[in-house]
């Protein structure tokens, strides 16, 4: 199937909501990764996200260049050929973009999607992230709503946050006051009077509720979905059922399966995935590197062994490994079998 255009795109969300799953959103920084994601959602019969993060798209342009637009615009455009071979949807998503790389991310990526658009071309990407949860929540909205306006006039979703993810996760920390880990109905309330600003505009909303970047052996990460739930009374009592939001969840990694379904049953319909997915990549090289060390390393004058060390050879075990790691993914968030192309 295509990549999803606007509408589908709509469709899936609301359906994960309506039917209480979660997309995974899967980072990506090349095409062998992106390869991974489209096998591991098509083998689950699950539409997903693939999406590509500041240091993802500087990685993906070249370490000469280190442009994270090129680089980001050069993933898309290969998912946008291939995903015509899957019988599944994706979206085209950009991950973690902060006040201050706004300039050389995100709009550039918009125009380019306007260029295309004027031309008569589909969407490069379907929703860009804004991550202003580094400034008070005022200044956070007073750069999102100008934001949400352009993104809507091109049929483009943004995503935002409200309160700050702990941890680190591709050079962006959550660092500051720990209350700040937890939203408040206030803060969604907020959040939700200026957004709705912007008249039938669709966002999306990383709220926090203890969640944290990194990896975490299982029960260290202490959440509190009911965050969330507090969080979609208050919108409904404003707002009624329609001003639930689609919440994001961020920082999964080290969460058990119940409290992710338990986010489930408050409204996430994407769940971003990153650090679970680089180690799934990785493992199956090291392994592949410490048994077959004589072949990939020419000791004693030897001249090793191209079947070992040929980059393909290992970098086909690392995308299996990574495919296998998106399905139990598709698993945990009830994604099983919900493809739209079935529907």
């Amino acid at each position: 199937m295509p990549v999803a255009d606007y509408e589908t795109y709509c469709k899936m969300l609301d359906r994960a909501r309506e039917k209480k799953f979660a997309y995974p959103a899967i980072n990506v920084t090349s095409l062998t990764t992106a390869n991974a994601v489209l096998r591991g959602l098509a083998e689950c019969r699950s539409d997903g996200i693939i999406q590509v993060s500041t240091g993802g798209g500087g990685f993906a342009s070249g370490l000469s260049v280190k442009d994270m637009a090129l680089g980001a615009i050069s993933i898309a455009e290969h998912v946008q050929r291939a995903a015509e071979r899957y019988g599944i949807y994706v979206a085209l998503h950009t991950d973690h973009c902060q006040a201050d790389k706004l300039a050389t991310f995100v709009l550039p990526l918009i125009e380019e999607t306007e260029k295309r658009r004027a031309a008569g071309m589909p969407n490069l990407f379907n929703s860009h992230m804004f991550d202003g949860s580094a400034l008070p929540l005022e200044e956070n909205l007073d750069i999102a709503v100008p934001l949400l306006e352009r993104c809507h006039k091109n049929e483009i979703i943004l995503e935002i946050e409200v309160g700050v993810v702990g941890g680190e996760e591709d050079g962006v920390s959550g660092e500051g006051d720990a209350e700040k880990l937890y939203s408040t109905p206030e803060d969604l309330l907020e959040a939700a009077g200026r957004m709705n600003e912007v008249k039938g505009a669709r966002y999306l909303v990383a709220a926090t509720f203890g969640n944290v970047h990194g990896v975490y052996k299982p029960g260290h990460v202490k959440l509190k979905p009911s965050i969330l739930k507090d969080g979609q009374q208050a919108l409904v009592q404003a707002y009624g059922e329609e001003g639930k939001f689609y919440f994001v969840f961020h920082g999964g990694s080290g969460s058990s399966l119940d409290e992710i379904r338990e986010a489930l049953d408050c409204g996430v319909v994407k769940m971003n995935i990153d650090t679970d997915t680089q180690y799934a990549f990785t493992r199956p090289i090291a392994d592949h590197m410490l048994k077959n060390y004589d072949g990939v390393i020419k000791v004693d004058g030897e001249v090793g062994d191209k079947k070992k060390y040929d980059p393909r050879v290992y970098l086909k075990i690392a995308e299996e490994a990574m495919c296998e790691r998106i399905k139990r993914a598709v698993e945990d968030l009830r994604g099983m079998g919900t493809t739209l192309a079935e529907a």
